[in-house]
């Protein structure tokens, strides 16, 4: 269908037409092959641009027959397709007279010839306009189609947070005044600038999850939303607990655990506090004669735990931070993400 559409137009704008599709295939071929190295790519570009210059010596020689319009000869120098010489007749001794014709007059061109030469004229323009417009089209095109096309870029795109599926709240969120929810988290925390925050710029993040849970052992009747962003160096885990436990009891409760290095201070005028812990590890065995193994230590994880609202009238956001081997960035990383988490969670009414 295409080369039948392509048939119908006229020779001076089908042969432009192709050389300019042709050139800008063939280019676009190589750049492809010389970039990803493809031998296949390559030989398909160096086709089109064969198939380009067979076009480019059509319509040159067209152009040069155009300008100088000779009759073919033959190798004797006769015209090819004129008529063989009729026998003249001889001529008699004898006297002629010759009218001369009135000055100024002689065969004028008939009405005929002149309409027939109008019409090429016209007809040229037209196909040089013709021409000129197309060529208008495929610059135009070939100068603004990287901006709305899809670009070769494979670089990996950071990962964003699902909205699409909007799973209905636990009770225990419609009980709790102004809670936020996992995703509203994992918006605040997945920042553009989090891996500088956390003193490793440069990587993407590889995993985003969020969850609208309830706290444990509350029989479902305290919110606990949270979100994770995994990197290829540190875990960040941030999430919102809205109990009764002030920030100040917490400590006092840490002091009988496993927490080490704790050390109390505020984050933008709330009562926080630093410490660190191992996290859990549990192993799934997956072969033939178990299905899993008991729950271990896994690697340490620092937290800055801060309160709901400046008076501390319970409840907390922690943000705890762990990676596989155990490294872990310094305390400023966890302050910088706490300041930019924060002000996105609304503070806790007092009750």
């Amino acid at each position: 269908m295409l080369g039948f559409l392509l048939r119908l137009l006229p020779f001076w704008v089908r042969e432009p037409l192709l050389i300019v599709l042709g050139s800008v295939l063939g280019v676009r071929l190589m750049y492809l092959a010389f970039r990803d190295g493809h031998l296949v790519t390559a030989g398909l570009g160096l086709l089109f641009l064969v198939f380009t210059a067979i076009r480019v010596h059509l319509v040159v020689r067209a152009l040069r027959a155009r300008r100088n319009p000779q009759p073919a000869t033959s190798a004797d120098g006769a015209a090819v397709g004129a008529a063989p010489p009729l026998p003249q007749p001889q001529p008699q001794p004898q006297a002629q007279v010759q009218v001369q014709p009135p000055a100024g007059t002689g065969p004028h061109p008939g009405p005929d010839t002149a309409k027939k030469k109008e019409p090429e004229k016209h007809n040229a323009w037209a196909q040089a306009f013709a021409a000129l417009a197309l060529f208008g089209v495929l610059g135009a095109t070939v100068w603004l189609g990287p901006r709305f096309m899809p670009s070769d870029d494979i670089t990996p795109r950071p990962e964003t947070c699902s909205d699409a599926t909007h799973e209905k709240l636990p009770k225990a969120y419609e009980r709790t005044p102004r809670p936020v929810t996992g995703e509203e988290l994992c918006k605040a925390l997945n920042r553009p600038d989090l891996a500088e925050l956390l003193g490793t710029p440069g990587e993407t993040a590889t995993t985003v999850s969020s969850n609208n849970n309830t706290a444990a052992l509350t029989d479902g009747k305290v919110a606990e939303p949270d979100a994770e962003i995994a990197f290829d160096t540190y875990t960040v885990h941030v999430s919102a607990t809205y109990n009764d436990l002030t920030t100040d009891q917490y400590v006092k409760l840490m002091k009988y655990g496993n927490e080490q290095d704790i050390r109390t201070l505020k984050v933008l005028g709330r009562p926080a506090v630093l410490f660190s812990d191992h996290t859990m590890e549990i192993k799934i065995d997956l072969g033939s004669g178990g299905s899993g193994g008991p729950v271990g230590q896994g690697p340490l994880a620092r937290t800055l735990s801060v309160a709901l609202d400046r008076k501390d009238h319970g409840g907390s956001c922690d943000i705890t931070v762990w990676s596989q081997n155990g490294a872990l960035p310094g305390d400023s990383a966890l302050l910088a993400i706490a300041e930019k988490v924060l002000p996105r969670i609304p503070e806790r009414p007092a009750r």
